[in-house]
């Protein structure tokens, strides 16, 4: 995620993580604030007028579709993971909304059952989210486990296979 980026928070929530992408994007750059709760949406924009910055789009998605109106280079999935009723399909919308280079980063909490978080019965196996990104077209690029109590996936598009000729 760089100046002049096209970056989604997906579950953008009060928009902790939209402020820091906002900033790291720079005034040129774009950060739409996805989430499917107008309250939460609102809280977003009052935040970022408040910091100042003006790259901030809420964006009103759905269970299955983030609506992002723009294709976008970064994707960042910050503890909402478990709330998705479909994310298999949502990936799927989401990963046609990636620019061919665009990554998906999935940041959860470990189901070691050490540190803050959820409860243990809110966690999600980190091979589940893999397996559902790759049947939503997404390879895994990256896992990291540098977090303390949580870890990061980092998807980019699976290629596509080309037609069968008959």
């Amino acid at each position: 995620i760089a100046d002049r980026s096209v970056v989604a928070d997906l579950g953008a929530g009060g928009g902790w993580f939209t402020i820091r992408l906002a900033r790291r994007v720079g005034p040129s750059g774009i950060v739409f604030a996805q989430d499917v709760q107008p309250e939460m949406l609102e809280a977003t924009s009052r935040r970022a007028l408040k910091e100042g910055l003006r790259n901030v789009r809420p964006v009103l998605g759905t269970a299955t579709d983030p609506k992002l109106p723009a294709p976008v280079d970064a994707v960042l999935i910050v503890d909402t993971y478990h709330e998705m009723d479909d994310p298999v399909a949502l990936l799927a919308n989401l990963r046609r909304q990636l620019k061919p280079s665009g990554r998906v980063g999935i940041v959860d909490y470990r189901k070691d059952g050490y540190g803050p978080g959820p409860p243990l019965e809110d966690r999600v196996d980190p091979d589940l989210i893999v397996r559902n990104a790759e049947a939503a077209g997404l390879k895994l690029l990256r896992r990291e486990n540098f977090l303390p109590y949580q870890f990061l996936l980092v998807f980019g598009p699976a290629p596509v296979a080309p037609p069968v000729e008959r």
